[in-house]
């Protein structure tokens, strides 16, 4: 099984990719486009140099490594993916042939978190546009993609996570709940500077508490990106 998931940034999808790297029958990949969107785009990200040195900019080739021969022979395919990097010349039609799950998060924790990394925030580059057009896209064409929330995965993370593995029939693995301290040997390059926090972990954190209080500018744009995020929440598992 190939399972695409399809989320944006700070969204609980490092820790997400660690619990499925922690199955034996699994292997993982970590935001594979991410050198195709730096290099057509020129956004100056953090460690841009070592993101376009460590992968291919070009979306063939990263295609055929999705789709091609699952990595190690394992039995399973889990690619996490951001929503943002699905920009204008890069292929979509290998979508359909995954099973593909969105994973969701309030935009105010979302921004919140973003702009401890990062300040530059647009609605393009948080990706809740693109994550809902995606997700129509596929219902358009008669799939019924699946939807799960990051809230819902930290406060029961082995609830949340039987129920995904159950409509995926994906055998449930208790080893999904813990991982090693310091990372996967499968973190893209730009870890060092946005991993910090789940390298230290071994397991999902606990459960969140009320929203963050945004104010200016980060507040207009969570207004822009709720209904984005409500479209996708009311199809949660």
């Amino acid at each position: 099984m190939r399972i695409a998931m399809w989320s944006g940034p700070r969204n609980l999808s490092t820790a997400m990719m660690y619990a499925f790297g922690n199955r034996a029958d699994c292997a993982v990949v970590d935001e594979p486009f991410y050198a195709c969107y730096l290099d057509r785009t020129g956004l100056d990200h953090p460690m841009r140099d070592a993101v376009l040195a460590a992968q291919s900019n070009d979306p063939e080739t990263v295609v055929q490594s999705l789709t091609g021969p699952i990595p190690e022979g394992r039995a399973h395919f889990y690619q996490k993916h951001m929503c943002h990097h699905m920009i204008e010349g890069i292929p979509r039609g290998w979508i359909a042939g995954m099973r593909n799950v969105f994973l969701i998060r309030h935009p105010a924790r979302v921004i919140a978190s973003y702009t401890e990394k990062h300040e530059a925030l647009t609605l393009e580059g948080i990706g809740f546009v693109q994550q809902a057009q995606i997700f129509e896209d596929l219902s358009a064409a008669g799939q019924k993609p699946l939807v799960i929330d990051s809230h819902d995965i930290r406060a029961d993370p082995e609830g949340a996570l039987r129920r995904l593995c159950a409509a995926l029939d994906l055998a449930w693995d208790p080893a999904m709940l813990r991982w090693p301290v310091g990372g996967h040997r499968s973190d893209g390059a730009w870890a060092p500077h946005w991993y910090g926090a789940v390298h230290r972990s071994t397991g999902f954190a606990g459960a969140e508490g009320p929203l963050p209080e945004l104010v200016g500018a980060a507040a207009a744009l969570a207004r822009q990106a709720l209904p984005y995020y409500r479209q996708l929440a009311a199809q949660k598992l």
